[in-house]
């Protein structure tokens, strides 16, 4: 192996030893997202926004218009089922709550 050759080795590797700690961050901030516990429909927070896991159930509700539902809404993260209203929980992407804002 020629001088440059080790060289140019030992930076690459010295590279990426470095940045491993960033590359397990990332990791672990997947790990935790993808691991949401549900909201339950019972939680305070769902209560206060309406949310039901079925948006079928919310048709008597006077804001819900059919076709509405968790995954198509803007607040909606499909990476974890998550939502930006409950960031702490995962949703159903077939659930509703009164904050629903179309996708777009």
């Amino acid at each position: 192996m020629s001088q440059n050759s080790r060289r140019t080795f030992l930076k690459k590797g010295l590279f990426g030893l470095a940045a491993l700690p960033f590359g397990m961050g990332a990791l672990t901030s997947q790990a935790f997202a993808s691991s949401l516990p549900p909201l339950e429909e019972d939680a305070p927070q769902a209560k206060a926004l309406n949310y039901v896991k079925n948006a079928a159930d919310a048709s008597d509700h006077a804001k819900y218009q059919e076709g509405q539902q968790c995954d198509n809404c803007m607040f909606w993260k499909p990476d974890n089922n998550g939502c930006s209203l409950f960031p702490q929980n995962s949703v159903e992407p077939e659930g509703w709550c009164q904050s629903y804002v179309k996708k777009g």
